[in-house]
């Protein structure tokens, strides 16, 4: 499926089963189909990479994912799948696994399954951005923050300190109008790119020279509570956004 004879890319799908704050959230119904659905839907799409996977520790999950066209290079170990692991445990753990069968790849992208509004399109403008700009290690996908840094607090003893003390117009960021504040971007879960030598080289799944990407509209919206899932059912509904029609593979 790669379409770039050059490189060797692997989209990762992480689909750990026990997430706490929204139960099976990677494989709840929207419009029919599992969550995840729509990562493996986008990623084919691209025509982009070589190998799509889900990586998960249930059996249920890796079914689901095979009949959307994934693969699923075994279950991910229990010691990797807590809720306190990290992305480079499981990451490195699938590389490896591909390693000790002498299949190599340069790259991998990341497609989170909360992130069903994220198109091939994006996948493909994203790998074009990264590809063209010289000396960058990773990508990663940001928007807009809603609620500014500058108007946070962490709180010292008793006392609430600012989370930055950076002044702007002579006055704490905290006390300075929305629009006198610099720009700051958030990143979302809809996709990130790394060169695979980051995994060995800082020992994390990002290098050190990242580059972002603008996501646009509800592709930066990231499912983690049912209430976000209530909320784009209603949009639907109404027909204000609308999902990919996608098909499940014969198998």
């Amino acid at each position: 499926m790669g379409s770039f004879k050059k490189f060797k890319i692997i989209a990762l799908i992480p689909a750990r089963k026990g997430s706490e704050r929204f139960k099976n959230k990677n494989i709840v119904s929207l419009m029919s189909h599992p969550l995840l659905a729509y990562s493996i839907y986008s990623a084919k799409k691209s025509q982009i990479f070589d190998k799509i996977i889900v990586s998960t520790d249930s059996i249920k999950y890796a079914k689901i994912a095979k009949k959307y066209g994934a693969e699923v290079p075994g279950l991910r170990p229990k010691k990797i799948s807590k809720s306190k692991s990290s992305d480079f445990e499981w990451v490195n753990y699938v590389i490896n696994f591909y390693k000790k069968k002498k299949v190599y790849f340069t790259h991998f992208f990341i497609l989170r399954p909360t992130s069903p509004f994220r198109t091939s399109n994006s996948i493909k403008l994203a790998w074009k951005k990264y590809i063209n700009t010289k000396n960058c290690e990773s990508l990663r996908a940001v928007s807009i923050v809603k609620e500014h840094p500058g108007k946070m607090w962490k709180i010292r003893n008793k006392y609430i300190k600012p989370f930055t003390n950076q002044k702007f117009l002579n006055q704490p960021s905290y006390n300075s109008q929305y629009k006198s504040l610099p720009v700051f971007f958030i990143q979302n879960a809809s996709l990130e790119i790394s060169n695979i030598s980051v995994l060995k080289k800082y020992r994390t799944i990002t290098g050190k020279k990242i580059i972002p990407y603008f996501s646009k509209g509800f592709e930066s919206f990231d499912i983690n509570y049912p209430l976000d899932l209530d909320f784009l059912n209603y949009l639907i509904h109404k027909k204000k956004i609308k999902l990919p029609k996608i098909k499940k593979k014969k198998i």
